[in-house]
């Protein structure tokens, strides 16, 4: 129970204040595959940027962040004219597809430069010493992390283009749901276990005791990564 609990406690704090805002760009994708099944394309079409649309004006209204709502509403609005580019309810994802060859492009160049995603990834949420992520002790964690992701990511984009090209609509809505944020929260704790499991090994130090400028041996990163 003690790492359930650790799980869910490192979780909440990297979607801290996110969990409703989630919404923004996940309930579009979801109400274009059910009108896409009751109606057509174009009903389909609308109702995805209606929903976008009430998201923005609602965040707009509350004085929250908008950063989600405009995420949400600029990707169907892309969405939207892919659809209409194309002449297919398929172009509605491609857009989704342009975003998942980035996060792989990104990946592996990061590795190459010996500046992981993940570790970007993870001092933009945890705002821990940037140095710390690149001691020679604790990048290797990283950059495996980050081609675990790179990899990981490439799978679902393949499976999906699969389904792309099979022109099954709503099997690739279906997926792209599933494939979502429950993929992105999977991926997460495997990186989280694995990420820690790693720094042990490596015997580096923790963010505190390099923070301290402590000399080893080292206790290690016991928890966060």
């Amino acid at each position: 129970m003690g790492k359930l609990q650790e799980l869910g406690e490192e979780l909440r704090g990297v979607f801290s204040g996110r969990g409703a805002r989630l919404l923004d760009s996940f309930l579009p994708p979801v109400g274009f595959l059910i009108l896409n099944s009751l109606a057509n394309v174009n009903v389909a079409l609308w109702g995805a940027l209606g929903v976008s649309v009430i998201f923005a004006v609602f965040r707009v209204l509350q004085k929250e962040n908008l950063t989600y709502a405009l995420g949400g509403l600029g990707g169907t609005l892309l969405a939207a004219l892919f659809v209409k580019l194309s002449g297919s309810g398929r172009g509605f994802f491609l857009p989704g597809f342009v975003s998942g060859a980035t996060t792989v492009i990104l990946c592996v160049v990061s590795v190459a430069l010996n500046r992981p995603l993940v570790a970007w990834s993870s001092f933009i949420t945890r705002r821990w010493s940037l140095d710390w992520y690149w001691h020679p002790r604790v990048l290797p964690a990283y950059n495996e992390v980050t081609i675990f992701w790179a990899v990981a990511f490439t799978a679902r984009l393949t499976f999906e283009f699969w389904l792309y090209q099979q022109d099954a609509v709503g099997a690739l809505a279906t997926v792209r749901i599933l494939l979502g944020w429950p993929f992105i929260v999977a991926l997460l704790i495997v990186t989280y276990l694995y990420g820690l499991w790693r720094l042990g090994k490596l015997q580096g130090p923790s963010v505190e005791e390099f923070k301290a400028g402590k000399a080893p041996p080292w206790e290690g990163q016991k928890r966060g990564f």
